[in-house]
């Protein structure tokens, strides 16, 4: 097994026991260098599969089905990668914006633990293994979520682990269905054995409890509710993380469920996950628009972004997925760029409050570049991230005479805009708000300061950054899709590349 491929397990699960340690310094010292690390093990394998180029591991060298596969192709890569960059960015913003309290009770133990779920869904080739992952992320995701046991932390908390405990009982229940009826739970033998299957019912069945099972983790509609009652409550660093990463496993695990392993029944869902898509578009967008805390308009923001991605699954083509993959990109940037800007004005001017806010523009124009920059991504405003990553998708829906959500699509753009122009202009353009002028700003030290303005630099520059450059990540996307697509009688690629793997180990061919 090649060490590189276990690395993004390996790495944060050491970092988050060595940020056991007592000291402080120590504890901090172990969790950065822990972060970095991954990283750097993430870019090598983005390095590693930039061609094209499917890494697959059996561990103990058991072939397929038997052992538990390990696989990176382009998707793995770029959802790994992103999950390292938000867990240094949005670690270093934690890192100077966490409260003693909070450290004290294994907050970054706890990150480090939900990196290692998070890299293991990824990573993982087979269903048992994805739903471990996924209480993993459970697990350090609800205790991140209370940390602080504040009133609201814990009512949002209950919803949270209550919804989310329900879509782990329906994907093991789906899981058990599936060995019954495949005999396999490895994800490239279950794509061979449903494609020779001739019972659609059954897959019909299978098709959706997986979409009510990962569509409550990615925060669809009707699914939704317990996002905007959970995310807002911990501190920003946590909602950052979540916001960004945590709902985008969901839709990347109805990508490789519904895509690769039960097109046939996919296609048959299709109406359904139009309806889907748009009303989620719909509800997230004007549910942003009538907030007046940041947090919370951000958190709905989360859910119509979501109907974006889940736009792609509806439309059921490569060119519709391969845009879906860049708007993944494209989302997971800006969005947890908009969150930890949010928490840099928090620092400075002591509420979330568009009420109370007003006049940082004059106080603090590096916070207002950055939002501007990250905002008008968000809205599909060109040059920027947004503009591509929207323009790719409706490309998709019309070449695929998908008007209605095209329609939508667009419409819920501009209403996205409009609520990025009543952020603007209630925080950034009016004059001083109640808790304006800084009366109200936290006692960070100035390394804290520039840390956490640092962070949140960095991830605008990157969105900034895909917006001018779009092209090398549209042509990942590409190659992502396409490898989950069969080639004429020929399986997909991912599946191929699994298939390979275990015949040199001398396992099944089929």
């Amino acid at each position: 097994m090649s060490p590189l491929i276990i690395a993004p397990i390996l790495i944060p699960l050491i970092t988050g026991f060595s940020a056991l340690l007592k000291r402080r310094g120590r504890r901090r010292v172990a969790f950065a260098l822990g972060m970095s690390a991954n990283l750097i093990a993430a870019v090598l394998m983005m390095a590693s599969t930039f061609d094209g180029t499917i890494l697959v591991s059996q561990m103990g060298n058991h072939p397929m089905p038997f052992g538990i596969s390990l696989v990176v192709d382009p998707l793995s890569a770029i959802m790994l990668l992103l999950t390292a960059v938000m867990a240094f960015l949005v670690g270093i913003f934690a890192l100077a914006t966490i409260d003693a309290n909070r450290e004290r009770f294994a907050f970054f133990p706890l990150f480090a633990f939900l990196i290692v779920g998070l890299n293991f869904a990824f990573l993982t080739g087979d269903l048992f293994s994805l739903y471990v992952a996924f209480e993993i992320m459970l697990m350090s995701s609800f205790v991140m979520v209370t940390l602080g046991g504040e009133r609201g932390q814990l009512e949002g908390g209950i919803k949270y682990v209550t919804i989310n405990l329900i879509s782990s009982t329906i994907f093991v229940v789906a899981a058990g269905l599936t060995y019954t009826v495949a005999g396999t739970l490895n994800i490239a033998h279950l794509a061979i054995r449903f494609s020779e299957l001739a019972d659609p019912g059954v897959t019909l069945v299978l098709a959706g409890m997986f979409l009510i099972a990962f569509g409550i983790k990615a925060a669809i509609f009707p699914l939704f509710f317990w996002l905007p009652a959970s995310y807002h409550t911990p501190p920003i660093a946590v909602t950052a993380l979540f916001g960004g990463l945590l709902t985008k496993v969901g839709v990347y695990a109805m990508w490789r469920m519904l895509i690769l392993v039960l097109p046939a029944a996919t296609a048959v869902l299709q109406p359904l996950l139009i309806v889907i898509s748009i009303l989620t578009m719909i509800v997230g967008v004007l549910g942003a628009v009538a907030q007046m805390d940041v947090r919370r308009l951000l958190s709905f923001h989360v859910i119509s972004q979501i109907g974006y991605l889940l736009m792609s699954l509806a439309i059921g083509t490569s060119e519709a997925l391969s845009a879906g993959i860049f708007f993944m990109v494209h989302v997971i940037l800006a969005k947890t760029a908009l969150f930890l800007i949010s928490g840099v004005v928090h620092e400075f001017e002591g509420s979330y409050h568009l009420k109370y806010l007003g006049g940082v523009t004059k106080r603090h124009p590096g916070a207002a570049l950055m939002f501007f920059v990250a905002a008008l991504a968000l809205a599909g405003i060109p040059p920027f991230s947004g503009f591509w990553a929207k323009l790719l998708l409706l490309r998709a829906g019309i070449a695929a005479e998908q008007y209605l959500l095209v329609g939508v699509g667009f419409a819920v753009s501009l209403l996205t805009l409009y609520s990025m122009i009543k952020i603007w202009n209630e925080v950034y353009w009016k004059p001083n708000g109640k808790a304006s002028n800084g009366a109200h700003a936290s006692p960070l030290t100035k390394i804290e300061r520039r840390a956490m303005i640092g962070a949140a630099a960095v991830m605008v520059a990157l969105v900034f950054a895909l917006g001018i450059a779009p092209e090398p990540v549209i042509e990942l996307s590409n190659r992502a899709a396409a490898d989950l697509f069969p080639t004429g009688t020929q399986q997909s690629g991912y599946v191929e590349a699994v298939v390979a793997a275990s015949a040199d180990i001398g396992g099944l061919s089929e």
